[in-house]
């Protein structure tokens, strides 16, 4: 008789497409370059989101092309601090973060005695050697949290890192597009955040279990942090990365947010519509369906009737939608009835769209 060995479920990586997390190769950019600053929760690079608290401190958050040789990577998310904050206060904190919706987590078996375990596997440039933490972050009630440390060997140098977290079998994940977990990297933490036992395994959310040991990142205005390479498993090990194409990627980013601008020439055309007057409909359709209907932003926008060009100065009501839009824009009075197209007007300017998390 032939004996068979089976995997033990939850326990070995799984094939095809594996990584949960978006952008792991920071490839997308769709908003530039950006700051952070006290209080703030700031996307940058395509689905890494910045949450800070800190009074002191100032970050630019950006990407860049310094990146471990050899790896198959181009890009890197950097997050580079341009105002200290030496002295961290014990409710301050600020972690790098992707925040992930329930209908991408089901897999993971959560609630249940067969809740599956995930390995988080990176490369780091950090400007301090010595522990680390990151950390899942299941957004129920209560909170659900867990904990696991890595320990940088030298400063400013690429290394390779993964950390692997438990199942929970006690809270099931919300079946819905809306906040369920997150996976987060610390930047720095107060003493509400450290000063307990680190949360190894699943627990009620107690912030003092939390970031035990973390170093301060932004302790110096000389300090960068580099992150690339990231990939959340199932599985009690890290694989090779699973490098995605370049449209491929834009498109699950664009599900959270996409945008005309910046950089696109002047005068790109984003949609076409009919004048009402002082405000004009454009419709637009969205390259793919959103997680929920978007907030919009603008900058430089304008209407052109064949004859008239009226700068956007407001919009109004319309209809928003997953897929598509109605969107008036307020403007200088053309002519009623009058087929519109709305375009950027330069190189600085840009249209919007934002579901994120």
């Amino acid at each position: 008789m032939t004996l068979i060995k089976v995997k033990s479920r939850g326990t070995d990586n799984v094939t095809g497409r594996k990584n949960i997390l978006y952008n792991g190769a920071m490839q997308i950019h769709q908003r530039g370059n950006t700051t952070t600053a006290s209080g703030s929760s700031k996307y940058f690079v395509d689905r890494f989101n910045v949450f800070h608290n800190g009074n002191q401190a100032v970050a630019n958050l950006q990407q860049s092309t310094d990146v471990p040789s050899g790896n198959g990577f181009a890009k890197s998310l950097l997050i580079d601090v341009t105002t200290a904050e030496s002295s961290v206060a014990a409710g301050e904190i600020a972690v790098l973060r992707q925040i992930m919706e329930g209908y991408d987590l089901q897999q993971l078996q959560y609630g249940a005695s067969s809740a599956r375990p995930v390995t988080l596997s990176f490369w780091v440039k950090s400007p301090k050697a010595g522990t680390h933490i990151c950390e899942l972050w299941h957004f129920t009630s209560p909170v659900r949290t867990q904990s696991q440390s890595y320990t940088v060997s030298s400063a400013n140098t690429w290394e390779k890192h993964s950390v692997t977290f438990s199942g929970d079998t006690a809270t099931a994940l919300d079946n819905d597009s809306n906040y369920t977990m997150a996976v987060q990297w610390g930047l720095f933490a107060g003493t509400n955040y450290t000063s307990g036992t680190l949360a190894t395994s699943w627990q009620n959310s107690g912030d003092t279990n939390r970031y035990v040991g973390q170093q301060n990142l932004f302790d110096n205005t000389s300090n960068n942090f580099y992150l690339t390479g990231v990939q959340l498993e199932v599985g009690n090990s890290a694989s090779d990365f699973e490098h995605r194409s370049f449209g491929e990627e834009l498109s699950l980013c664009q599900r959270y947010y996409w945008q005309f601008g910046t950089g696109d020439p002047n005068y790109t055309p984003i949609g076409a519509g009919v004048a009402e007057g002082s405000f004009s409909n454009i419709v637009m359709v969205y390259p793919t369906k959103m997680r929920a209907a978007p907030s919009i932003a603008y900058q430089g926008v304008q209407i052109f009737d064949g004859s008239t060009l009226a700068g956007a100065t407001g919009l109004r009501g319309g209809y928003i939608g997953k897929r598509s839009i109605n969107q008036q824009f307020h403007h200088g009075s053309l002519v009623t009835g009058r087929g519109v197209y709305a375009s950027l007007t330069g190189t600085s300017s840009y249209l919007s769209f934002s579901s994120e998390l």
